[in-house]
């Protein structure tokens, strides 16, 4: 099951979240982040980096503490969102040049 998911999440990382909010563990996304608007903001802007930070915390290592692989995964995914974010606008550039 988690390889599944894990796979899912690269293709649909939000679907993979809401997968993981409904049928994961509980408290699984609530012990990295205490509070609901922080969930909710990575749900909308950087899902990827919401579900490596969430795995990290809860996964690797001691509990509630990220190790440096939990980080380099982090920073592993934050760099595939922006790079999504930025390859997105860039492609509506792009059509926007060629309509014109």
């Amino acid at each position: 099951m988690g390889c599944a998911i894990g796979c899912l999440a690269l293709a649909f990382p939000r679907l993979a979240l809401a997968l993981v909010w409904l049928f994961g563990p509980v408290g699984y996304l609530s012990r990295p982040f205490p509070g609901l608007v922080w969930a909710i903001l990575g749900f909308l802007f950087l899902p990827l980096t919401t579900l490596a930070f969430a795995f990290a915390s809860n996964s690797i290592g001691p509990m509630n503490d990220v190790t440096p692989f939990g980080w380099l995964l982090v920073i592993l995914a934050l760099l595939v969102d922006l790079g999504l974010l930025g390859g997105g606008g860039r492609a509506a550039r792009r059509r926007r040049d060629e309509e014109a």
